[in-house]
């Protein structure tokens, strides 16, 4: 059973074989494709297709939005491009896309995750969540 599968049972969602094939083409992605692997639905029902070809791009797009509101997989609109998803992280990362190339780096940095807290904390607030992304372009060594 893969992880995106195994939330589906947690959270009671019910798997068809072909929502099963998505939830395993998600689940493989990063282990596949690397951490840089950020799948729009065309990537996902290519991926999808090839294992079982009666999979419907309508299929994927409701397969995906369900799991987007069960919380399953997280959805990502980087500036404009294509919608992409990942599997809901178990551990906080932030996005730095290579707007040449548009690569997706996850990236963790403790002193960022602190400035946050300490602003919230100045401006009056608690911080309960946040989403950074980064943009920016590789500069030559």
């Amino acid at each position: 059973m893969n992880n995106i599968e195994k939330k589906c049972k947690e959270k009671n969602v019910r798997l068809t074989d072909q929502r099963r094939i998505i939830a395993k083409v998600m689940s493989d992605s990063k282990e596949i494709y690397g951490s840089k692997d950020h799948p729009d639905v065309d990537e996902l029902h290519k991926r999808a297709s090839a294992i079982d070809n009666k999979i419907s791009i309508a299929t994927v797009y409701r397969t995906v939005k369900l799991f987007e509101e069960a919380g399953i997989v997280e959805k990502h609109d980087f500036k404009g491009n294509k919608a992409r998803y990942e599997k809901s992280p178990d551990e906080h990362h932030d996005h730095l896309i290579d707007i040449n190339s548009g690569e997706i780096i996850e990236f963790v940095d403790k002193e960022i995750e602190e400035l946050q807290v300490k602003v919230a904390k100045k401006l009056g607030y608690k911080l309960v969540d946040h989403k950074l992304e980064l943009y920016g372009s590789k500069t030559k060594k």
